[in-house]
């Protein structure tokens, strides 16, 4: 008896890139550089955002109902992308693995209970996965190649990715929209939708695809605002591990991402009665040996 066996769903190398503009030379120069690096058939759909009214999951929301093509890429326009024929690569990936709904190039495999963005360490345990040219804004002679790939893979799993580049599939993006009613401004939305995603597929950063991103990260008030309401949003699902620390370097990673996250608090502006008023309110008092360690830290601070 000839048994016909369901073959998996190979994706077209056609690539709709999804792009939030607030600098029109800076788009153009991306455009090009797509154009001379993705290897792949493609469209750019392109919004301008130079007022900033549009919040980032409101606009990649529409951007991927205009797509044609399965496969999504979300990107910053302050970046340059130095690899050939990346979109040859990001559909290998999806081919290759059916599970696998979100591709980034940094990520981390914790994502803490505290508030914080993607990056987090545990000491010496390496969890935090990347491979980007970072320049600096205010140090404009100064890049720097960082590279965390201590398991030698061509991808490796995390929990969330940085959305400064990532590529998914639209059918993902239909089922787990980006969250415009509760993210409604430029922070947040890649973490949130990482942790959708992550709900029913894999996601990975890539170490064979290579970008230079042209500033850092603005760990501003609103940046603060929007973190903590992600972490209410997601309060009963965090943490997440994929790497099954050890009870002290799951405390390590959340005293120290918390240390971070409460001097930025702090540079931010605020005072630390409006801090401890944060905290007390917030569903971490749920976990006495970790809010007892917040309000430690508060207290010290």
């Amino acid at each position: 008896m000839n048994v016909n066996k369901k073959q998996p769903v190979l994706i077209r190398f056609m690539i709709s890139i999804i792009i939030a503009s607030i600098d029109k030379d800076q788009l153009a120069d991306l455009k090009e550089n797509i154009a001379a690096t993705i290897g792949v058939e493609y469209e750019i759909i392109s919004f301008d955002n130079a007022d900033g009214k549009r919040g980032l999951c409101e606009i990649y929301n529409e951007g991927a109902k205009c797509a044609n093509y399965e496969l999504l890429c979300y990107m910053h326009e302050d970046i340059s992308i130095k690899t050939k024929d990346w979109g040859i690569i990001v559909a290998d990936i999806f081919n290759e693995d059916q599970k696998i709904g979100l591709i980034g190039i940094a990520g981390s495999s914790y994502k803490t209970k505290v508030p914080s963005g993607w990056f987090c360490s545990t000491g010496e345990r390496k969890i935090n996965y990347i491979n980007i040219l970072q320049r600096y804004k205010f140090n404009e002679a100064k890049t720097k190649h960082i590279s965390e790939n201590l398991k030698n893979e061509k991808y490796s799993s995390v929990v969330v990715v940085d959305g400064v580049w990532f590529c998914t599939k639209k059918k993902i993006v239909e089922a787990h929209n980006f969250d415009e009613e509760t993210f409604k401004k430029f922070h947040c939305y890649d973490l949130d939708f990482s942790l959708q995603v992550h709900q029913t597929h894999r996601a990975v950063v890539t170490f064979q695809v290579l970008l230079e991103h042209f500033s850092e990260g603005n760990y501003s008030k609103t940046w603060i605002e929007e973190t903590l309401k992600l972490h209410e949003k997601w309060a009963a699902d965090l943490p997440i591990d994929l790497e099954r620390l050890s009870t002290k370097e799951i405390f390590f990673a959340e005293k120290h991402t918390f240390k971070f996250f409460l001097t930025q608090m702090k540079i931010a502006g605020y005072k630390k009665i409006e801090i401890f008023k944060i905290f007390w309110r917030s569903r971490l008092k749920n976990n006495l040996s970790l809010f007892l360690m917040l309000n430690k830290e508060i207290w010290r601070s």
